[in-house]
């Protein structure tokens, strides 16, 4: 993950999209893998949107929370981000599929990744930089 970007270069809600995204983890559903994730994305109006992977015995089924914010934000006809936080155990990072649809809105989309194991585990990155080389039609 990318460090080119700093903690203030990020809206200062950054603390409260942590927060929700942090709750909106505990009610994923993530029987299956046992990996919760949780999503907040800011709209440019200051609305948030959350989301939390619901996966599904068929697992091409699964919605990750990224994707779950995103179509939230969508339905709700906000499609102009400022910002997605993202809580999970461990580490890690948007899958590609995720990533890729955040890039049909917001490329240069600004992403905070905090493990909750870790209070000092927080990573500064964003759409842009995890996914150079995103597919674009002409």
């Amino acid at each position: 993950m990318s460090n080119k970007f700093e903690m203030n270069d990020f809206a200062d809600s950054g603390l409260w999209l942590i927060g929700l995204a942090i709750d909106v983890r505990s009610r994923a559903y993530c029987s299956y893998s046992g990996f919760a994730v949780g999503a907040a994305l800011l709209a440019s109006d200051g609305e948030a949107f959350v989301g939390c992977n619901v996966e599904n015995a068929s697992f091409g089924l699964t919605i990750c929370a990224e994707r779950n914010a995103a179509t939230s934000a969508v339905a709700a006809g906000k499609t102009e981000w400022l910002e997605l936080a993202l809580a999970l155990s461990g580490g890690g990072a948007p899958c590609g599929a995720c990533l890729q649809f955040l890039a049909e809105f917001a490329p240069r989309l600004p992403v905070i990744i905090v493990d909750v194991d870790d209070d000092n585990a927080v990573q500064f990155t964003s759409v842009d930089s995890l996914l150079p080389g995103r597919f674009t039609l002409p």
